[in-house]
Protein backbone atom coordinates (compact mmCIF):
# COMPACT_ATOMS: atom_id res chain seq x y z
CA UNK A 1 0.00 0.00 0.00
CA UNK A 2 2.68 2.54 0.55
CA UNK A 3 6.41 2.77 0.59
CA UNK A 4 7.81 0.62 3.37
CA UNK A 5 10.77 -1.71 3.34
CA UNK A 6 10.82 -5.14 4.87
CA UNK A 7 13.13 -5.39 7.87
CA UNK A 8 16.29 -7.40 7.32
CA UNK A 9 19.19 -8.15 9.58
CA UNK A 10 21.40 -5.57 7.92
CA UNK A 11 22.81 -2.86 10.19
CA UNK A 12 23.79 -0.79 7.16
CA UNK A 13 20.24 0.21 6.24
CA UNK A 14 19.51 3.89 6.79
CA UNK A 15 16.35 4.63 8.69
CA UNK A 16 14.37 7.48 7.19
CA UNK A 17 11.06 6.89 8.93
CA UNK A 18 9.99 4.42 11.49
CA UNK A 19 6.80 2.45 11.10
CA UNK A 20 5.91 0.66 14.24
CA UNK A 21 6.72 -2.87 14.12
CA UNK A 22 8.56 -2.94 10.95
CA UNK A 23 9.76 -6.42 11.47
CA UNK A 24 12.56 -6.10 13.92
CA UNK A 25 15.39 -4.89 11.87
CA UNK A 26 16.15 -1.63 10.25
CA UNK A 27 13.75 -0.19 7.75
CA UNK A 28 14.53 2.32 5.09
CA UNK A 29 11.59 4.37 4.15
CA UNK A 30 11.61 7.32 1.84
CA UNK A 31 8.22 8.91 1.61
CA UNK A 32 6.82 12.35 1.18
CA UNK A 33 10.08 13.69 -0.11
CA UNK A 34 8.30 16.52 -1.83
CA UNK A 35 7.00 17.85 1.42
CA UNK A 36 9.96 16.95 3.55
CA UNK A 37 7.82 14.67 5.70
CA UNK A 38 9.31 11.25 6.28
CA UNK A 39 7.14 8.61 7.82
CA UNK A 40 6.39 4.97 7.72
CA UNK A 41 2.82 4.34 6.88
CA UNK A 42 0.29 1.76 7.87
CA UNK A 43 -2.69 -0.05 6.42
CA UNK A 44 -6.04 1.27 5.37
CA UNK A 45 -8.49 0.65 8.10
CA UNK A 46 -12.16 0.31 7.59
CA UNK A 47 -14.31 -0.69 10.55
CA UNK A 48 -16.83 -3.24 9.37
CA UNK A 49 -19.75 -4.95 10.98
CA UNK A 50 -18.41 -7.68 13.22
CA UNK A 51 -19.98 -11.11 13.32
CA UNK A 52 -20.42 -12.86 16.63
CA UNK A 53 -17.99 -15.54 15.58
CA UNK A 54 -15.28 -16.13 13.14
CA UNK A 55 -17.09 -17.80 10.32
CA UNK A 56 -19.13 -20.88 9.62
CA UNK A 57 -17.48 -24.11 10.66
CA UNK A 58 -14.68 -22.40 12.54
CA UNK A 59 -14.21 -21.84 16.22
CA UNK A 60 -14.83 -18.38 17.64
CA UNK A 61 -11.96 -16.10 18.46
CA UNK A 62 -10.56 -16.13 21.97
CA UNK A 63 -13.08 -14.68 24.40
CA UNK A 64 -11.33 -15.29 27.70
CA UNK A 65 -12.59 -13.23 30.60
CA UNK A 66 -10.93 -9.83 31.03
CA UNK A 67 -8.63 -9.36 33.96
CA UNK A 68 -10.52 -8.69 37.17
CA UNK A 69 -10.12 -5.67 39.39
CA UNK A 70 -10.02 -1.96 38.77
CA UNK A 71 -7.18 0.22 37.66
CA UNK A 72 -4.34 -0.23 35.19
CA UNK A 73 -1.75 -2.77 36.27
CA UNK A 74 0.86 -3.37 33.53
CA UNK A 75 2.60 -6.05 35.57
CA UNK A 76 -0.62 -8.05 35.80
CA UNK A 77 -1.27 -7.63 32.08
CA UNK A 78 2.24 -8.79 31.25
CA UNK A 79 2.02 -11.85 33.50
CA UNK A 80 -1.36 -12.91 32.15
CA UNK A 81 -0.93 -12.14 28.45
CA UNK A 82 2.75 -12.45 27.52
CA UNK A 83 2.55 -16.24 26.97
CA UNK A 84 0.13 -15.54 24.10
CA UNK A 85 2.36 -12.95 22.40
CA UNK A 86 4.84 -14.33 19.86
CA UNK A 87 7.69 -13.23 17.62
CA UNK A 88 7.24 -13.74 13.88
CA UNK A 89 10.22 -14.46 11.63
CA UNK A 90 9.69 -14.29 7.86
CA UNK A 91 12.20 -15.52 5.29
CA UNK A 92 11.68 -13.94 1.87
CA UNK A 93 14.56 -15.45 -0.08
CA UNK A 94 15.46 -19.07 0.34
CA UNK A 95 18.93 -18.41 -1.05
CA UNK A 96 20.02 -16.41 2.01
CA UNK A 97 19.53 -16.45 5.75
CA UNK A 98 18.11 -12.98 6.18
CA UNK A 99 14.90 -12.78 8.17
CA UNK A 100 12.28 -10.12 8.63
CA UNK A 101 10.95 -9.90 12.15
CA UNK A 102 7.70 -8.75 13.67
CA UNK A 103 5.26 -9.72 16.39
CA UNK A 104 1.93 -11.51 16.65
CA UNK A 105 -0.52 -13.03 19.11
CA UNK A 106 -2.40 -16.32 19.43
CA UNK A 107 -6.17 -15.99 19.09
CA UNK A 108 -7.52 -19.55 18.99
CA UNK A 109 -6.59 -22.85 20.65
CA UNK A 110 -6.33 -24.42 17.19
CA UNK A 111 -3.33 -22.23 16.36
CA UNK A 112 -4.50 -19.10 14.54
CA UNK A 113 -2.18 -16.13 15.03
CA UNK A 114 -2.82 -12.51 14.01
CA UNK A 115 -0.04 -10.22 12.81
CA UNK A 116 0.50 -7.40 10.29
CA UNK A 117 0.44 -8.13 6.56
CA UNK A 118 3.66 -6.23 6.01
CA UNK A 119 5.44 -8.61 8.39
CA UNK A 120 4.94 -11.67 6.18
CA UNK A 121 4.60 -10.16 2.70
CA UNK A 122 6.48 -7.68 0.54
CA UNK A 123 3.25 -5.80 -0.21
CA UNK A 124 4.89 -2.48 0.71
CA UNK A 125 7.73 -3.03 -1.75
CA UNK A 126 6.21 -4.63 -4.79
CA UNK A 127 3.50 -3.91 -7.33
CA UNK A 128 2.96 -7.69 -7.36
CA UNK A 129 3.27 -8.62 -3.69
CA UNK A 130 4.24 -12.09 -2.60
CA UNK A 131 4.30 -13.97 0.67
CA UNK A 132 7.36 -14.91 2.65
CA UNK A 133 9.07 -18.14 1.58
CA UNK A 134 8.95 -19.44 5.14
CA UNK A 135 7.48 -18.19 8.43
CA UNK A 136 8.48 -19.25 11.94
CA UNK A 137 6.90 -18.46 15.30
CA UNK A 138 8.99 -18.04 18.45
CA UNK A 139 7.23 -18.40 21.80
CA UNK A 140 8.07 -16.88 25.16
CA UNK A 141 10.16 -19.91 26.11
CA UNK A 142 12.33 -19.42 23.02
CA UNK A 143 11.01 -22.45 21.17
CA UNK A 144 10.36 -22.01 17.43
CA UNK A 145 7.79 -23.75 15.24
CA UNK A 146 6.92 -23.41 11.59
CA UNK A 147 3.77 -21.51 10.58
CA UNK A 148 1.71 -21.29 7.42
CA UNK A 149 0.21 -18.10 6.01
CA UNK A 150 -3.56 -18.57 5.86
CA UNK A 151 -4.00 -15.26 4.06
CA UNK A 152 -3.59 -11.52 4.37
CA UNK A 153 -5.57 -8.34 3.99
CA UNK A 154 -3.59 -5.66 2.18
CA UNK A 155 -6.13 -2.95 2.93
CA UNK A 156 -6.14 -3.28 6.72
CA UNK A 157 -2.56 -4.60 6.97
CA UNK A 158 -3.71 -7.77 8.72
CA UNK A 159 -2.34 -11.28 8.21
CA UNK A 160 -3.48 -14.61 9.63
CA UNK A 161 -1.01 -17.40 10.39
CA UNK A 162 -1.57 -20.97 11.57
CA UNK A 163 0.62 -23.25 13.64
CA UNK A 164 0.07 -26.88 14.55
CA UNK A 165 -1.36 -26.83 18.11
CA UNK A 166 0.46 -30.10 18.76
CA UNK A 167 3.82 -28.47 18.04
CA UNK A 168 3.76 -26.21 21.08
CA UNK A 169 1.42 -25.44 23.98
CA UNK A 170 -0.72 -22.43 23.06
CA UNK A 171 -2.05 -19.65 25.27
CA UNK A 172 -4.66 -17.41 23.65
CA UNK A 173 -5.32 -13.73 24.33
CA UNK A 174 -8.88 -12.31 24.43
CA UNK A 175 -9.98 -9.80 21.81
CA UNK A 176 -11.84 -6.68 22.92
CA UNK A 177 -14.11 -4.18 21.19
CA UNK A 178 -12.24 -1.27 19.62
CA UNK A 179 -15.48 0.70 19.16
CA UNK A 180 -15.49 1.23 22.92
CA UNK A 181 -12.00 2.73 23.05
CA UNK A 182 -11.78 6.36 24.14
CA UNK A 183 -8.99 8.93 24.21
CA UNK A 184 -7.20 8.81 27.55
CA UNK A 185 -7.67 5.07 28.08
CA UNK A 186 -4.48 3.39 29.38
CA UNK A 187 -2.92 0.82 27.05
CA UNK A 188 -0.02 -1.63 26.93
CA UNK A 189 1.81 -2.56 23.72
CA UNK A 190 3.55 -5.93 23.63
CA UNK A 191 5.91 -7.47 21.11
CA UNK A 192 9.55 -7.74 20.11
CA UNK A 193 10.99 -4.23 19.60
CA UNK A 194 14.45 -4.29 17.98
CA UNK A 195 14.48 -8.05 18.44
CA UNK A 196 14.02 -7.78 22.20
CA UNK A 197 11.36 -10.42 22.54
CA UNK A 198 8.70 -10.50 25.22
CA UNK A 199 8.60 -6.74 25.89
CA UNK A 200 5.89 -4.39 27.17
CA UNK A 201 5.48 -0.62 26.84
CA UNK A 202 2.68 1.48 28.32
CA UNK A 203 0.89 4.72 27.53
CA UNK A 204 -2.56 6.04 26.73
CA UNK A 205 -4.86 6.26 23.75
CA UNK A 206 -4.06 9.70 22.36
CA UNK A 207 -6.90 9.77 19.84
CA UNK A 208 -9.29 7.54 17.90
CA UNK A 209 -10.68 7.60 14.34
CA UNK A 210 -7.37 8.87 13.00
CA UNK A 211 -7.16 9.08 9.21
CA UNK A 212 -3.59 8.30 8.21
CA UNK A 213 -1.67 7.29 5.10
CA UNK A 214 -1.52 3.58 4.44
CA UNK A 215 1.41 1.21 4.29
CA UNK A 216 -0.30 -1.34 2.14
CA UNK A 217 -2.92 0.30 -0.11
CA UNK A 218 -3.94 3.50 -1.82
CA UNK A 219 -6.76 3.87 0.71
CA UNK A 220 -6.58 5.75 3.98
CA UNK A 221 -6.78 4.26 7.43
CA UNK A 222 -9.77 6.15 8.80
CA UNK A 223 -10.15 4.46 12.19
CA UNK A 224 -6.60 4.04 13.42
CA UNK A 225 -5.97 4.19 17.16
CA UNK A 226 -3.30 6.73 18.07
CA UNK A 227 -1.18 6.04 21.15
CA UNK A 228 1.86 7.44 22.91
CA UNK A 229 2.93 3.95 24.05
CA UNK A 230 6.41 3.50 22.53
CA UNK A 231 6.22 1.42 19.37
CA UNK A 232 9.50 0.55 17.66
CA UNK A 233 11.08 -1.77 15.08
CA UNK A 234 9.77 -5.29 15.55
CA UNK A 235 6.51 -4.31 17.26
CA UNK A 236 4.53 -4.60 14.02
CA UNK A 237 1.78 -7.15 14.39
CA UNK A 238 1.87 -7.19 18.18
CA UNK A 239 -1.18 -6.57 20.38
CA UNK A 240 -2.27 -3.31 21.98
CA UNK A 241 -4.03 -4.22 25.24
CA UNK A 242 -6.57 -2.24 27.22
CA UNK A 243 -6.52 -1.98 31.03
CA UNK A 244 -8.32 -5.32 31.38
CA UNK A 245 -5.96 -7.25 29.15
CA UNK A 246 -8.10 -7.36 26.02
CA UNK A 247 -6.61 -6.70 22.58
CA UNK A 248 -8.01 -3.48 21.11
CA UNK A 249 -5.59 -3.08 18.22
CA UNK A 250 -2.66 -4.42 16.21
CA UNK A 251 0.47 -2.26 16.49
CA UNK A 252 1.17 -1.01 12.99
CA UNK A 253 3.35 2.07 12.67
CA UNK A 254 5.03 5.06 14.23
CA UNK A 255 5.61 8.51 12.80
CA UNK A 256 8.75 10.17 13.99
CA UNK A 257 10.88 13.07 12.77
CA UNK A 258 14.02 11.47 14.17
CA UNK A 259 13.22 7.83 13.46
CA UNK A 260 13.07 7.14 17.19
CA UNK A 261 10.30 5.80 19.37
CA UNK A 262 9.29 9.24 20.63
CA UNK A 263 6.96 9.66 17.65
CA UNK A 264 3.23 9.05 17.38
CA UNK A 265 2.16 5.40 17.23
CA UNK A 266 -0.85 3.93 15.47
CA UNK A 267 -2.69 0.61 15.72
CA UNK A 268 -5.21 -1.08 13.44
CA UNK A 269 -8.45 -1.46 15.47
CA UNK A 270 -9.16 -5.03 16.46
CA UNK A 271 -12.73 -4.87 15.10
CA UNK A 272 -11.26 -4.41 11.62
CA UNK A 273 -8.90 -7.34 12.21
CA UNK A 274 -11.82 -9.53 13.35
CA UNK A 275 -13.56 -8.90 10.05
CA UNK A 276 -10.40 -9.74 8.12
CA UNK A 277 -9.84 -12.87 10.18
CA UNK A 278 -13.36 -14.16 9.63
CA UNK A 279 -13.02 -13.89 5.86
CA UNK A 280 -9.49 -15.30 5.79
CA UNK A 281 -10.57 -18.38 7.73
CA UNK A 282 -13.63 -18.85 5.52
CA UNK A 283 -12.16 -18.14 2.07
CA UNK A 284 -8.47 -17.25 2.39
CA UNK A 285 -9.06 -13.73 1.13
CA UNK A 286 -10.74 -10.49 2.16
CA UNK A 287 -13.12 -8.46 0.02
CA UNK A 288 -14.32 -4.89 0.50
CA UNK A 289 -17.17 -2.96 -1.03
CA UNK A 290 -16.36 -0.33 -3.65
CA UNK A 291 -18.28 2.79 -4.63
CA UNK A 292 -15.73 4.48 -6.87
CA UNK A 293 -15.51 8.07 -5.65
CA UNK A 294 -12.98 10.38 -4.06
CA UNK A 295 -14.41 12.76 -1.48
CA UNK A 296 -13.45 15.85 0.47
CA UNK A 297 -14.84 17.34 3.68
CA UNK A 298 -17.55 19.97 3.41
CA UNK A 299 -17.34 22.29 6.41
CA UNK A 300 -19.70 25.16 7.33
CA UNK A 301 -17.30 27.89 6.22
CA UNK A 302 -16.55 26.14 2.94
CA UNK A 303 -20.26 25.47 2.36
CA UNK A 304 -21.06 29.18 2.73
CA UNK A 305 -18.23 30.09 0.39
CA UNK A 306 -19.33 27.63 -2.31
CA UNK A 307 -23.03 28.37 -1.84
CA UNK A 308 -24.15 24.91 -0.82
CA UNK A 309 -27.53 24.76 0.99
CA UNK A 310 -26.08 22.26 3.53
CA UNK A 311 -23.31 22.81 6.05
CA UNK A 312 -21.78 19.35 6.40
CA UNK A 313 -21.16 16.43 4.07
CA UNK A 314 -18.65 14.91 1.65
CA UNK A 315 -17.92 16.72 -1.61
CA UNK A 316 -17.52 14.27 -4.49
CA UNK A 317 -14.24 15.22 -6.13
CA UNK A 318 -14.13 12.52 -8.80
CA UNK A 319 -16.15 9.52 -9.96
CA UNK A 320 -14.34 6.55 -11.49
CA UNK A 321 -15.60 5.60 -14.94
CA UNK A 322 -17.70 2.45 -14.89
CA UNK A 323 -17.89 2.35 -11.10
CA UNK A 324 -21.07 1.81 -9.05
CA UNK A 325 -21.18 5.57 -8.39
CA UNK A 326 -20.91 6.25 -12.12
CA UNK A 327 -23.75 3.85 -12.89
CA UNK A 328 -25.83 5.49 -10.15
CA UNK A 329 -25.46 8.88 -11.84
CA UNK A 330 -23.23 10.56 -9.26
CA UNK A 331 -21.35 13.64 -10.46
CA UNK A 332 -17.81 14.63 -9.58
CA UNK A 333 -16.34 18.12 -9.48
CA UNK A 334 -15.51 20.19 -12.54
CA UNK A 335 -13.36 22.90 -10.98
CA UNK A 336 -10.65 23.61 -8.43
CA UNK A 337 -9.75 26.50 -6.18
CA UNK A 338 -7.80 27.39 -3.07
CA UNK A 339 -9.76 28.46 -0.01
CA UNK A 340 -8.48 29.14 3.50
CA UNK A 341 -5.22 27.47 2.59
CA UNK A 342 -6.92 24.30 1.32
CA UNK A 343 -7.16 22.90 -2.18
CA UNK A 344 -10.85 22.17 -2.85
CA UNK A 345 -12.81 20.66 -5.72
CA UNK A 346 -15.90 22.53 -6.84
CA UNK A 347 -19.05 21.62 -8.71
CA UNK A 348 -19.49 18.06 -7.50
CA UNK A 349 -22.38 16.40 -5.68
CA UNK A 350 -22.32 16.52 -1.90
CA UNK A 351 -23.11 13.22 -0.16
CA UNK A 352 -25.21 14.07 2.90
CA UNK A 353 -26.60 10.63 3.84
CA UNK A 354 -26.11 6.90 3.23
CA UNK A 355 -29.25 4.84 3.73
CA UNK A 356 -30.72 7.78 5.61
CA UNK A 357 -27.79 8.08 8.02
CA UNK A 358 -26.32 11.62 7.94
CA UNK A 359 -22.81 12.05 6.53
CA UNK A 360 -20.64 14.77 8.05
CA UNK A 361 -17.21 14.06 6.55
CA UNK A 362 -15.33 12.33 3.76
CA UNK A 363 -13.94 9.76 6.20
CA UNK A 364 -17.46 8.79 7.17
CA UNK A 365 -18.19 7.77 3.58
CA UNK A 366 -15.08 5.58 3.51
CA UNK A 367 -16.01 4.09 6.87
CA UNK A 368 -19.60 3.35 5.83
CA UNK A 369 -18.75 1.80 2.48
CA UNK A 370 -15.93 -0.21 4.05
CA UNK A 371 -18.35 -1.75 6.53
CA UNK A 372 -20.35 -3.33 3.72
CA UNK A 373 -19.88 -6.20 1.29
CA UNK A 374 -19.86 -6.22 -2.51
CA UNK A 375 -23.34 -6.67 -3.97
CA UNK A 376 -25.14 -4.60 -1.34
CA UNK A 377 -27.45 -1.88 -2.64
CA UNK A 378 -27.36 1.48 -0.88
CA UNK A 379 -29.25 4.76 -1.10
CA UNK A 380 -27.10 7.87 -1.37
CA UNK A 381 -28.68 11.23 -0.61
CA UNK A 382 -26.82 13.96 -2.48
CA UNK A 383 -27.17 17.70 -2.86
CA UNK A 384 -26.71 18.92 -6.43
CA UNK A 385 -26.97 22.68 -6.68
CA UNK A 386 -30.12 23.57 -4.77
CA UNK A 387 -31.73 20.16 -5.28
CA UNK A 388 -31.61 17.09 -3.07
CA UNK A 389 -31.58 13.74 -4.88
CA UNK A 390 -31.54 10.07 -3.90
CA UNK A 391 -29.29 7.80 -5.94
CA UNK A 392 -29.23 4.01 -5.75
CA UNK A 393 -25.93 2.21 -6.13
CA UNK A 394 -25.07 -1.49 -6.13
CA UNK A 395 -21.65 -1.76 -4.55
CA UNK A 396 -18.88 -3.59 -6.33
CA UNK A 397 -15.62 -5.08 -5.05
CA UNK A 398 -12.48 -3.04 -4.70
CA UNK A 399 -10.24 -3.60 -7.70
CA UNK A 400 -7.19 -5.66 -6.83
CA UNK A 401 -4.99 -3.00 -8.42
CA UNK A 402 -5.93 -0.62 -5.61
CA UNK A 403 -3.81 -2.63 -3.19
CA UNK A 404 -0.85 -0.62 -4.42
CA UNK A 405 -1.27 2.99 -5.64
Amino acid sequence: MATVRRVRRDPGIAVVALAAAVLGGIVALLVASATGLTDRRTSTVYVPRIASDVGSGNEPIARAAPLSGKGFNPSRIYTARSPGVVTVFAVFDSSDEQEAQGSGFVVTPSGYILTSAHVVTDVVESAHPSEAHEVFIAFKDGDRVKAEIVGWDGYDDVALLKVDPAAHALVTVPLGDSSRVRAGDPVAAMGSPFGNEDSIAVGVVSAIHRSISSLTSSYKVVDAIQTDAPITHGNSGGPLFDARGRVIGINAQIRSDSGGAEGVGFAVPINAAKRSMAQLIATGQVVYAFLGVTTEDLTPTLARHLGYPVRRGAIVGAVRDGSPADHAGMRGGDGEESFNGLHVTTGGDVIVAVNGRPVRSADQVVRDIGSRLPGETIRLTVVRGDARKTLTAKLGARPAADTNP
